[in-house]
This record gives structure tokens, C-alpha cells and sequence, in this order.
């Protein structure tokens, strides 16, 4: 079981059928074209000396070259390590120190950010770039190297992707699945999503984020996956053109297509399902969205370290729109096909099945990571015989459905995007005036949430709104900066001294149905 078993696969049966569509550069490879790249590519890191196991550090937004490290490393053994290019070099340069790449490739628009990691790290690599302004280097390696397919026994528990993902001490941490889990996730996806052969799937997300798995998994089932950088009217004329009928979005992107000019006109006929998921849809857009978009719709829950994890079926939508357990709409849904769902307390025991007694989530799943890179301690926190702690607190009712309340980890989803608190308030205490500083999420209408600052400063030190964003803007990438700043006296504390995020929050939501 190797994911580059998928392209073989398909190069066989239908060599000539579309596999990948940027449309973004228009540029178009077939299943057979694929293989061949992949295979030259695989040949050319192995030509550099690669060993099985090393990491392939990529830096780079959706592109056809993307999809082909992924599927070289998983052909000759090696690990992908997609990064955010939205991070600042500090922390893309923290990454690669963790990961420590032997190959650091990217796309041409980013070797500004680039060469500013090159220079905050201590490690000797091998520098690769590709795109419309590129040295050319990565064209040379794949087009020098023998297109001789590998084959060996590399698959199943062979490592083959590390994911970073914001942590409760505000540094990212690298989840690690391997071809297998990866595997896992897919079919759990296949079943919610209904996959069939004729589906044209739209990645609307980055490929840095566990969301390049769903689209490695249509290209599984031999179908065409057309890569895009979101933009809402962009995303219709891909939809009315490519004639796609599956894509993964969140709210803010639903609204935001539905909001175009024109949007009427647009031959959306070729829709058959669309997930969404990075946080709530209220019932009134979902309302919206199923009578503007021909196409069912359904909700995953997931995390980098575990895919996908719960679904709120096509169906579940369809009965509450029209009042049937109207409630629903405010759940995560049901564990998935490959998945195991508890909701317990501190103990590990599970909580009622009353839709009010909360406890947290933890998923027992083979599409589960394996653990954390280089990181066994944690490891052991997260994942405790079996079943993996998820940090997010939740309800769940007698059918099993469940309500997400809170997160215990203070993670912010803005625009489905994680920010993480913590990480926020180091930024923030860079102000040489600030004393302490809180950060939680407040409800916001176009984001789901937006991330708002509570900040004491010392004695005889102020600052404006202002100037507390723009310090926290220096350190962070712009999506993660605080949208609103306020000054207090002081803040809530337990008698512990741990400051109490709870009652910043509450305040804010008491008129919103669903926390997360």
C-alpha cells in the first residue's frame, strides 16, 4: 500500500485521462504524464544522495509540482514537509530546524522568504525552485533523471508526510502519517463523500493542510483534481468550466460565492456534494447554501493529527433545513467509517449521552497519526492506548451526535484557519510595555471568529490598539494578528494565577449557539 500506487494505477488503465488541472497556470498533466515526472522526479532525489526516510521540505502555494513531491517521496521512501507560506521566516525557519530537510524546494514567488530562512538556519541543504521566475533547478533534476519506475516494499507504516500544526506552547509541531493512515483517512472520506468515477474534484484549501489528502484521494479513484488559489468568483468559473461536482470549503468561502455578482448566471449544475468543515455554519447558511448550490452538502470534523473524524451526513442537513432535529446543524455529526468517537472525562470515562454533561473528544482511528516528529513525550500525552486526546470539550446526545462546546486547548478558528493563542501572546509580549495579555476568539460574521487581545500594561507604560497589532504583526503572519485590542486593569485569574480565558470569552458568546 503505497500512495504512488494510485497513479500507477490509473496510468495503466486510462493513461490519457486529465489527473491534475492547474488552473491557475492552465496547465494540464494526464495519469501517464504524471507517473513519468514522478518517477524522474523520485530517480533525481535519489541521484542527490537522498536516503529512505529523509525529508523533502516544500514551500510553495497549489501547483502541479506539489503533487509531484508528494508522490515521488512516497515512491522512494522519503517524507514530505509541506510549510505555510503564510508564517513568517522565523517560524518556517523553526520548522525546517525540526524537520531538518535534506532538500528544501520552492516556488519562485517565495524566494525572498526563502532566502530570509536560509539565513536563520544553521543546516547545509539542497536548494530546488520551480515556477515562471525559477533558476530552473527543479526542471534540470526531473528532466535529467531516468523515468524507471521504483519498486520496492516502501508502504503501509512507512512514514511518508509531516504536517505542522500550531501547539498549546504557541511552536507548531510536525504530525506524522504514514502512508497507511493516510490510506484510512481516505476511505473514511470516500464513504461520507460518496466518491463516484465521474467526480471532478476542486481543492479550494492549501497543500500544506491535511485537505491535500481528500484531493490525493479523488486522484485515487481516477479522478481529475484541479488545483486553484481560492478566489470566489475564480471558483465559480472553475466549477461552470471544469465541470466539477465536489470541493471542500468553509463558510466564509460559501458565503463569499454566493455573494458575486451574477452569481445566478453560473452553470453549477455539475455539483453533486460539497463538504465544509474549520469551524460552524449557522443554519441560516446552510439554508442558503443548499438552495443556491444544485448539490448536497456535508460537515467533516477533523484535525492535522487525525483527518477527518466525524461527519454530519448529506442527510442530516437535508432534514434539518425542513425541521427535523433542527438542532443538528449544531453538531460535528457522527464518528466515520474508519473511526471511534468517545466523549469522557479526566479519568477516561465516558460522559452521559444527555446533551448537556461535557467532557473530550477522543477518536480511536488507524487515520490517526502516529505521533508527533521527534516529539515521544507528547506523543504519549496525546495518544493513550489507543485513543487520541483531541483537546476540544464537547457534548453528545443519546444518537451520538456530537456538539463541540469549547476547545481546552484555546484554539481560534478564523476563516478556517488554526491560531493558536499562545502563539499570539508571545507575539504580543514583544511590546516592551505590556505586562500580561490574554487572547481568545470572539464571533465574527464574514470569519466564524475573529481574534481579539486583552492586554495589562505596566506601570506608567500605554499603547494604542495600534501599536499591539502591528508588534504581534511583526512576528506573526497577517492572519493571525489580533483584529481588536482591549486595555484593562487586570485580569481574571484563578487562585492558581492561571488566568481564566473562559470569562474574557463568555461575554462575547452568550448570544451564539454554538462556541466553536
Amino acid at each position: 500500500m503505497n500512495l504512488a500506487d494510485a497513479i500507477r494505477k490509473w496510468a495503466s488503465l486510462t493513461p490519457g485521462n486529465t489527473a491534475i488541472i492547474d488552473a491557475t497556470t492552465d496547465r494540464r498533466v494526464t495519469f501517464a504524464e504524471l507517473l513519468e515526472r514522478v518517477t524522474r522526479l523520485a530517480a533525481g532525489l535519489a541521484d542527490l544522495g537522498l536516503e529512505k526516510g529523509e525529508r523533502v521540505a516544500v514551500l510553495s502555494t497549489n501547483s502541479i509540482e506539489y503533487f509531484e513531491v508528494y508522490y515521488a517521496c512516497a515512491m522512494a521512501g522519503y517524507i514530505a514537509q509541506p510549510m505555510n507560506w503564510r508564517l513568517s521566516a522565523e517560524e518556517v525557519a523553526r520548522i525546517v530546524e525540526d524537520g531538518k530537510p535534506a532538500v528544501f524546494l520552492n516556488h519562485s514567488e517565495f524566494r525572498d522568504l526563502r532566502d530570509e530562512v536560509q539565513q536563520r538556519i544553521s543546516l547545509e541543504l539542497r536548494y530546488l525552485e520551480y515556477g515562471p521566475e525559477s533558476d530552473g533547478s527543479f526542471e534540470a533534476l526531473v528532466s535529467s533523471a531516468t523515468a524507471q519506475d521504483i519498486k520496492s516494499d516502501i508502504g503501509g507504516n512507512d512514514p511518508v508526510l509531516i504536517l505542522y500544526t500550531g501547539g498549546t506552547t504557541g511552536l507548531s509541531k510536525g504530525a506524522l502519517h504514514t502512508h497507511y493512515s493516510l490510506y484510512m483517512g481516505m476511505l473514511n472520506q470516500t464513504v461520507a463523500e460518496r466518491i463516484v468515477p465521474t467526480d471532478v474534484y476542486m481543492l479550494t484549501g492549501q497543500m500544506f493542510h491535511i485537505p491535500v489528502a481528500l484531493a490525493m484521494n479523488y486522484i485515487a479513484h481516477g479522478c481529475p483534481c484541479v488545483l486553484m488559489n481560492f478566489e470566489a468568483k475564480t471558483a465559480l468559473e472553475i466549477i461552470q468550466r471544469e465541470k466539477v461536482s465536489a470541493f471542500l470549503g468553509i463558510t466564509t468561502m460559501l458565503n463569499w460565492m454566493m455573494a458575486v455578482d451574477g452569481f445566478e448566471n453560473y452553470d453549477l449544475s455539475s455539483l453533486r456534494n460539497i463538504q465544509y468543515g474549520g469551524g460552524p455554519m449557522p443554519a441560516s447558511v446552510v439554508k442558503a447554501a443548499l438552495e443556491s448550490f444544485p448539490c448536497t452538502l456535508i460537515q467533516g470534523y477533523g484535525q492535522t493529527e487525525g483527518m477527518t473524524m466525524t461527519f454530519l451526513s448529506q442527510e442530516d442537513h437535508a432534514k434539518a433545513v425542513n425541521r427535523e432535529h433542527a438542532e443538528r446543524l449544531n453538531s460535528c455529526g457522527r464518528e466515520g467509517f474508519v473511526t471511534r468517537i468517545r466523549v469522557v472525562d479526566e479519568a477516561g470515562n465516558d460522559v452521559p449521552r444527555d446533551g448537556h454533561t461535557s467532557g473530550e473528544i477522543v477518536v480511536q482511528s488507524e487515520a490517526n497519526m502516529v505521533g508527533y516528529w521527534q516529539k515521544p513525550e507528547l506523543t504519549a500525552e496525546t495518544i493513550r492506548d489507543g485513543w487520541m486526546w483531541t483537546g476540544d470539550v464537547a457534548t453528545w446526545d443519546e444518537d451520538g451526535y456530537v456538539f463541540i462546546v469549547d476547545r481546552a486547548k484555546d484554539m481560534i478558528i478564523s476563516g478556517g484557519e488554526n491560531i493558536y493563542s499562545t502563539q499570539v501572546e508571545a507575539a504580543i509580549h514583544k511590546h516592551p510595555g505590556v505586562l500580561e495579555c490574554a487572547v481568545i476568539g470572539v464571533p465574527d460574521d464574514e470569519w466564524g471568529e475573529s481574534v481579539k487581545a486583552v492586554v495589562v500594561m505596566k506601570p506608567g507604560e500605554t499603547a494604542t490598539e495600534q501599536e499591539i497589532i502591528d508588534t504581534a504583526r511583526e512576528h506573526l503572519a497577517s492572519y493571525q494578528k489580533p483584529r481588536s485590542v482591549d486595555f484593562v486593569e487586570t485580569l481574571p485569574k484563578a487562585p492558581t494565577g492561571k488566568i481564566l480565558k473562559r470569562e474574557l470569552r463568555d461575554p462575547y458568546w452568550q448570544e451564539a449557539r454554538r462556541n466553536v
